[in-house]
């Protein structure tokens, strides 16, 4: 089944966030899917995959198992109709597009912010959960160990993965440089719609910031990220007391005049320094609020000009990126095509030692202890260079894609098929 690697994906391509939410799995929610997987599908090499922007399985099979899958996504998920959200999904049953998919979801490629470093992270995480329940096959552990080699001549090779290309990413770079000086910063994040939740989600990556604390207008919604992100909930009106202790202050709330004024600034009595960096759009921040002693305003632009520029350099190393992918994946594919004719080899080494042990066997009584282990000697090292010529031709074949026509001649001449398919010792 080396040629028969295929995937089920739901992404931001296809799927809105509340879909992409629905079907979502937490770490424990993942590996309980990956043992159900286990259990109930004919598959191998299997690889789950859960982010905020995607769901992914990926498994090797003779036939299409996405039907499957799905309904047992739906099983894990307590989801009762599945089904009605088939449309979201991504059916991948072509070898060669489910490895170049991995590859490029797993480089940041396919990403919704090109070039996302927290992905290659989390594809090693979900390997790690494929290898600690026994799902990960030579192929692929082969297939990651390939990807992750190739990560690395990426981030060496290129400037793909250099500077944050999203608003969220690029405001997290911002408060890092503003609180380099400050020991365990406070941050504290004011609202929480799509960008704010995304800073939460970046800021629960970074072991840069372990006091970071989230406020929302609507606190049922506060505590649901809280608890996903592992992060304190203020209560909303608590916010001037929240303020008073932060060092630095992200706010996204959505309003049509500015939340926070000149007038409730003033009455905080900044003695060192505040950062406010105002994320919504209209600003949530009073314009004058930078004209108060130790207190420095950072608005969407100053974020989004940053994003802007780490984005377009990433795009312009994206052919390098996939030059680099169509060279492992070549150097992949070879392995994989020596792998279709090991069974082969290992055969045919059988057969020899086969030979080799009958013909020792006729002989071993007339000969003395030195001698029979001399000849054994020499019958091993005649049978390694008589097999040394056939399995590099096996090779070179694979290589031109003529593997099939020598593994017949070779079965032919040495009645292979009578062979055990294992290793010989």
């Amino acid at each position: 089944m080396l040629q028969n690697f295929k995937a089920v994906t739901l992404s931001y391509k296809k799927a809105p966030l509340d879909i992409r939410e629905l079907i979502a799995l937490d770490e424990i929610s993942c590996k309980q899917f990956l043992q159900n997987l286990k259990d109930f599908i004919q598959a191998s090499d299997l690889l789950v995959l859960s982010t905020c922007n995607r769901t992914e399985v990926y498994y090797t099979s003779d036939s299409d198992a996405s039907a499957e899958i799905v309904k047992l996504l739906g099983i894990t998920k307590g989801i009762a109709h599945i089904t009605q959200y088939l449309d979201y999904f991504t059916i991948i049953n072509s070898h060669a597009d489910a490895v170049q998919h991995l590859f490029e979801v797993a480089m940041g490629l396919d990403a919704q912010v090109v070039g996302d470093i927290q992905i290659s992270n989390q594809v090693k995480q979900a390997y790690q959960w494929s290898a600690d329940n026994g799902t990960a096959g030579p192929f692929l552990h082969r297939l990651l160990h390939t990807i992750f080699f190739t990560n690395k001549r990426v981030v060496q090779e290129t400037s793909f993965r250099d500077g944050a290309a999203s608003t969220s990413y690029a405001a997290i770079e911002l408060v890092e440089e503003l609180t380099a000086d400050i020991p365990e910063p406070k941050i504290l994040v004011v609202g929480i719609g799509e960008i704010g939740a995304d800073v939460c989600r970046n800021l629960k990556e970074s072991a840069a910031f372990q006091h970071v604390t989230i406020s929302n207008r609507t606190e049922t919604k506060a505590q649901l990220l809280a608890d996903e992100c592992q992060l304190q909930v203020l209560p909303f009106e608590d916010i001037v007391s929240g303020l008073k202790e932060a060092d630095v202050i992200i706010s996204s709330i959505a309003t049509h005049s500015p939340f926070f004024t000149s007038e409730m600034i003033k009455r905080l009595n900044v003695l060192s320094y505040k950062f406010f960096i105002d994320l919504a759009v209209p600003r949530s921040i009073e314009a004058d609020v930078e004209n108060i002693p130790g207190v420095l305003v950072y608005n969407i632009d100053t974020i989004q000009n940053k994003a802007t520029k780490a984005l377009e350099q990433r795009l312009a190393a994206i052919p390098k990126v996939q030059e680099i992918i169509a060279e492992s994946i070549e150097q992949f594919n070879d392995w994989s095509k020596e792998m279709m004719v090991s069974p082969t080899i290992h055969k045919l080494k059988n057969a020899l030692e086969t030979i080799r042990q009958e013909e020792m066997a006729r002989h071993l009584k007339k000969l003395s202890p030195e001698e029979s282990k001399r000849v054994d000697e020499i019958t091993k090292s005649m049978m390694q260079k008589i097999i040394k010529l056939p399995v590099l031709q096996l090779k070179a074949a694979c290589k031109r894609g003529e593997a099939e026509t020598l593994i017949d001649v070779l079965n032919d001449l040495f009645d292979l098929e009578k062979q055990p398919d294992e290793q010989a010792s």
